[in-house]
Order: C-alpha cells, then structure tokens, then sequence
C-alpha cells in the first residue's frame, strides 16, 4: 500500500444505515469515493469525527449515489463521535488480522462470557474491525445486545477479527445508562412521524441562529398522541440518544406534590434549569395527568398545575432554545389552551403500523435472534394484525422463551448451574412464533374477549355462494388493495339475516379464522347501561378499538336487540 493512497482523505456526511446493517461494522458510501480513495469493497477505512474508528467498506444504494455521504449504524457513530448529519474525515487504513483481543464489559448484569463461552464471541464478532477504545455489542439468544469496550488489540491499530482470535474479558468496574443507547435505526415503521419529530428538534435547536436571521420562530412545542405501545417515548428515549442535546424527562404525576405551590415550583424548578442548559428538550410523558382539562376537573392542584405550564410554555418570560414534547393515550383530555399554536405547535399522531410498519419492527426486534431458516418474517408481519411496536417486541420474546422452553424442559435442568444447550445451538424456529401469537395478543383488544377463531370456511358445510361473497368483501380488499383503488371501494357492513341454526354466528367466525383478522364479538350486555350516556360512549370505545387494531372484524350478534 503506497503512502499516497493512505495520505488521500475526504470528508463525507453521515447518514443512517438501513436496519438489516445494524451492528455489522459497514460504511456504505459511493463506489465513486471508494476509487477516489484507492480502496475496494472490503478494505478498511478510517472514521474520524471527534474520535477515530475504523468500518468495512461495502456498497451504497442508488438513491444515495453521488450525495457524498457514508452510512453507518449508531454503533460506529459513537465510537467517531459523530452524529447523523455530521462530517467526518475517511481515508483508507492498512488491513490486519486481530490474534488478541481485549474487552471489558459496559453494562451492568449478571453475566459475562466464561472462558468456554469466548469461542462463541470470535463467532458472533467475526468480520468486525475494530481499534482500541471501540465500543463493539454481542447479542444474546433473545436478540438483547451486550456492549463491551476495546480495551486493547494484538497487533495495534486497525484490525479485523476471525475466528482464531483470542479473547480476554475483564470483570466491570463500571455501568453505562442502557436509555442513551436507543438510536433511530431502534425505530420502526414511523419513518414519517420521525421525520417530523427531527425536523422540530435538530434542526431549530442546533441551527437556531438561521431562524433569527430569518425572522422566523421556531416550534416550541411538540405532542404525541395515540395508542400504547406505539413508540411515543420510544422516538422521545432516541432524540436523548442521538441529538446530544440536555434532555429532561418527566413523568406526569411527580410532578404533584402534596404541600400547596411545590408542584408548581418543581415545574419552574424544571424550565429555569432547561434554559440554563439549553438547548434542551423537556419530555413530559403521560401529560394528560398535569394537565388535563380545568373545566372538568375537581382539584385546585391540577388547575394551577395547568395554569403554571400555560404560563411556562407561552408566558411573558421567553424561555429560550427549549423544546417541550409531550406524550399521551388520551389527547382529548388535555386543556385545550395547551393545543394551540405557540405551545404545543404540532401534534403528531402514532397508530398502529402496517403490515410494511410491521415488518420493519420485526426485522430490528429479530435481527440479532438465531432465527431458523423456516422463519418467515413477512408472512409474521401479514398476520399480526392490530399489533403496535410494543406487541411484536413481546411476541420476539415470547418466541425466545418458546424456544429455550423446548431446549430447557424444567424437569430436565436438575442442580447444575450449567446449560445442556449452549447458546450458539440454539434457534428460533416459525413454530415458536406461532406459539407466541397464541399468547401475546394486540394491546388495542385486550380488554375484549379476543379469542383468535380456529375454525375455517371449509369447516362450514353447503352456503358456497356466500362464502364466496364474504371473502370477496373481506379479504380481497386486504390481499389486492390494487384493485380496489381504480374506484371500487369496498363494502364496510355485512347484515347476515336467516332462521336460528342456519350458520350466521358459525359463518362470521369461520371468516374470522380464514382471514386472520382480529376478531371482536359485542353483545348488547357490554353495551346497555342504566346510566345516561354510557351506552353511546361505550359504543363509541369498541369502534375506536376495533380501529386502533384495524384490520378488525366486529361481529354484532343478535344486533335486533340493539339497534
């Protein structure tokens, strides 16, 4: 390698890497830059941003060529000490073969590899380069990263590790915050919701001078709305992660005291230190519980609680490069003086991911899982209907305990403290998803009886015409959504009317089983009340429900008694 071709540098900025790159160590940039570099896919370059590592070379996508950029993960970014939209130097760097390595582990827990687990990490980590100082992750079983420090390499400088590396893991002396880890390649199937939150944050809070020489002022106030689990504080733990910025979070209800006035001082308290260390963003989870709607409420803490954050948010006081977030379930509950423009400035709203939404999050929940070749992760993803970000996390690890229950029989664990499996033996197989959908269940239907139908059409004698019929309403519009948008669109009540015992209740529950849609049976007792508009409001939970985990079936038996 000549010294020219190691003198050559150039300065690229730094986008993120697709999710399936996550963890691998690549820097996938122009294959333009890479000539420009003397260098070849699988060369090893050096990052350099306001620390120094070291990635793979690999290729970029078209839409990306000729932008002068380099992807890589959060990984790699933290160890250049760079943030997305950052600079950084790259120049190609000398490739050698690791045959010592030393790490030291970074997270707090109760394991880390014994001397005949660290085969299985040469295994893991095989292909990485690293240089010391890097900070590098091994997943374990379920798809958990571990991170570990480069404490020192054999040779020095830039090396690739084999599988004939060595390896020595030195006990912790320490433990590192496991919530400034999340990073948006964490984040899934909101690629619009995220694009909003960036654009409110980053940009007004690092770059704040273009809007004073434009005149222009910046948002000051961000909502998250919608059902649980969606991944409100989850974008909100991934802008502490990756913006650098000072971020204060707060829980709604600590914010009540019992003494009259601290609630509201703890709130100035919050707002005086935020401007102090700005820029800052201040992430109020579950705000509906400080500041809910004064016109309804009875005590006299919430209404000054509600009235000190109106002051605080849009007072006579500017408080500078602060953004306030706030997050909630229930956005209709909040006053309404908050949800106007000059506090909280735009309202976003999560729902429940797509089928595309939902692949997405399975691939980063599953991507670092010993998945079995007979796992399908699309065909998952087209079946977990209604299911939001939190579910299929669960499902992923409903699946791992699925597969350690059939390696790790309990009888059969006795008083050794040693595994009969070891890790590296061991796989998720499609069977042990499967058994985890029959235990986890969407979160938008929990409180229903939501029993998934085991029953199919061609357990349902005679009545061809109408099966035929019903799956042409139901699931053709899910299965070719092509079709049905040249103006055709599809029907949204079916009205089933016959004597007693010819198969309507059977017929919609066959359906039910056939398609895979989550299915939620009413009767007129969760419906009627005594009470004077509970029935309506009762009515009007099921459908807003049954839409959070759409595509869903509501099925209405004898609805004569209430309609």
């Amino acid at each position: 390698m000549s010294d020219e071709s190691m003198s050559n540098a150039m300065e690229l900025k730094v986008a993120e890497i697709f999710i399936e790159d996550v963890s691998k160590g690549l820097a996938r940039f122009d294959p333009d830059d890479v000539k420009a570099l003397g260098a070849v896919l699988g060369d090893v370059v050096e990052i350099i941003g306001e620390k120094k590592t070291i990635a793979r070379i690999s290729g970029i996508f078209p839409e990306h060529l000729g932008k002068k950029l380099v992807q890589i993960d959060r990984n790699t970014r933290d160890n250049a000490g760079v943030q997305i939209g950052g600079t950084v130097q790259i120049k190609k760097a000398p490739r050698q073969t690791a045959t010592a390595i030393v790490l030291t582990p970074l997270d707090s827990g109760n394991w880390w590899p014994d001397e005949n687990e660290l085969g299985y990490i040469g295994k893991i980590l095989q292909g990485l380069a690293v240089i010391s100082g890097d900070k590098v992750n091994i997943p374990l079983f379920g798809g958990k990263d571990r991170f570990f420090s480069v404490d020192g390499t054999s040779p020095s400088g830039p090396v690739i590790i084999n599988q004939q590396t060595k390896f020595k893991v030195n006990k912790p002396d320490y433990t590192e915050a496991a919530d400034s880890r999340i990073s948006y390649e964490d984040i899934g199937g909101l690629e619009r919701e995220l694009r909003s939150v960036r654009e409110m944050v980053e940009i007004p809070l690092r770059y704040g001078e273009i809007f004073d020489r434009l005149g222009i002022t910046a948002p000051k106030g961000l909502l998250l709305y919608g059902p649980p689990g969606t991944g409100k504080t989850l974008i909100a733990r991934a802008i502490a992660g990756e913006a650098k910025l000072n971020f204060i979070r707060i829980n709604g209800p600590e914010i009540i005291q019992k003494y009259y006035g601290d609630s509201e001082a703890r709130l100035r308290e919050i707002f005086e230190e935020a401007t102090r260390k700005a820029p800052s963003v201040i992430f109020i989870d579950e705000i509906d519980a400080i500041a809910p709607k004064r016109a309804e409420v009875v005590g006299d803490v919430e209404k000054r609680v509600v009235a000190q954050l109106l002051a605080l948010m849009d007072g006579m006081v500017s408080r500078g490069h602060v953004l306030v977030i706030g997050a909630t379930n229930v956005p209709e509950m909040i006053d309404p003086a908050l949800r106007r423009p000059g506090r909280f400035d735009r309202e976003i709203g999560l729902s429940a991911p797509n089928a595309e939404g939902r692949l997405a999050i399975l691939k980063i929940h599953s991507r670092r899982m010993p998945l079995a070749p007979d796992v399908d992760i699309e065909q998952i993803a087209q079946i977990t209907h209604g299911f939001v970000g939190a579910d299929i996390e669960a499902l992923c690890k409903e699946a791992g305990m699925a597969a350690v229950r059939r390696y790790l029989p309990v009888g059969a664990i006795g008083n050794s403290d040693r595994l009969p499996v070891t890790p590296e033996h061991m796989q998720v197989s499609r069977e042990d998803f499967l058994t985890a959908l029959r235990e986890v269940e969407p979160t938008a239907t929990r409180q229903f009886f939501n029993e998934r139908s085991t029953l199919k059409l061609s357990d349902v004698g005679g009545l061809a015409r109408i099966k035929e019929t019903l799956i042409s309403i139901v699931d053709w519009p899910l299965k070719y959504p092509e079709l049905f948008t040249l103006g055709k669109v599809s029907s949204r009540g079916i009205l089933l009317s016959g004597p007693s015992g010819t198969g309507k209740t059977l017929m919609v529950k066959a359906l039910g089983g056939e398609t895979g849609l989550n299915f939620i049976p009413i009767g007129s007792s969760m419906l009627f009340s005594k009470w004077l508009g509970e029935s309506e409001k009762a009515l009007h939970e099921i459908f807003k429900k049954a839409k959070q985990s759409a595509p869903t079936i509501l099925f209405f038996d004898e609805i004569y008694a209430i309609h």
